[in-house]
């Protein structure tokens, strides 16, 4: 039996859906609301201490971290594969991984707190607004939250995020060239599934050609990402009217700053 505590929007439960609808899989959802800290429910951190989303539950057994859970499922449920054989090509997609936990998750979170969730905190009581940032738990991320909280997009942080998927993407279009279409070559793999939610927050946006103009490669990426079915079960079918129109409404307030920041970054990398 498996079970996911699952929030709806999360970029971190959107690829583990993804992952279990490709493999055909069928399980029970438990929805985890993190605007009400349910993350940090004794319950829930006795299964998951980290207090974050998600959490699989496979026959009693419970599995952490998204990109660790989406290689569980691969390695529990083989068909069809989502990780090269080969070591070289498992390094390869592992790569991929790599940039989104160790950039583009921060880089998402920065991103979709400086354009949403601040203009949320703004309109809470002073008391519950400095209860969200104690519930927070890590004292990183508390000043990263803090810091886009106090300065929007000019904060340092945000700077940080544009320069982490600026990373992600000057590879990825030379990638995609010599392998395409999918990054990997001919099939989707865990290395595109990590990083369609990420590429779908910047759409949804309306932020995501700041950084794709002028590479057509990832921009048809994309497109196949939108039509390919195990995207749409696990993730833009799941997304609420509400939820879209937050993201659409909010997104293009920041455009303009978010462009020139990318903008800023490439010329001082050109001079360097």
């Amino acid at each position: 039996m498996l079970t996911l505590y699952d929030f709806g929007n999360s970029v971190c439960c959107q690829k583990v859906r993804i992952t279990l609808v490709e493999k055909g899989l069928t399980w029970e959802a438990i929805r985890v609301d993190l605007f009400k800290s349910e993350q940090y429910d004794p319950q829930y951190l006795a299964m998951n201490p980290k207090g974050v989303v998600p959490t699989l539950v496979h026959d009693g057994v419970p599995v952490i971290e998204s990109t660790l859970i989406c290689e569980y499922i691969d390695d529990t449920f083989p068909e069809p594969p989502l990780m090269p054989k080969q070591p070289a090509e498992r390094a390869r997609m592992r790569l991929w991984s790599k940039f989104v936990d160790e950039g583009l998750f921060d880089g998402v979170t920065e991103l979709s707190f400086s354009a949403m969730f601040r203009e949320r905190m703004r309109a809470m009581a002073p008391e519950m607004r400095e209860r969200r940032f104690a519930n927070v738990g890590d004292p990183r991320r508390t000043d990263r939250f803090r810091s886009t909280y106090e300065h929007g997009v000019q904060s340092p942080f945000v700077l940080h995020a544009i320069a982490a998927y600026e990373r992600a993407f000057k590879l990825m279009e030379p990638t995609l060239a010599e392998r395409g279409p999918w990054l990997l070559g001919d099939k989707p793999t865990l290395a595109d599934i990590n990083l369609m939610p990420f590429v779908a927050r910047l759409s949804y946006l309306g932020l995501l050609e700041a950084w794709t103009a002028n590479r057509p490669r990832i921009n048809q990426w994309w497109a196949m990402v939108q039509q390919w079915p195990s995207f749409k079960r696990g993730l833009s079918d799941l997304i609420t009217e509400a939820e879209f129109t937050e993201m659409r409404t909010h997104g293009p307030k920041i455009r303009a700053d978010v462009e020139a920041l990318v903008k800023g970054l490439r010329a001082r990398q050109a001079a360097a």
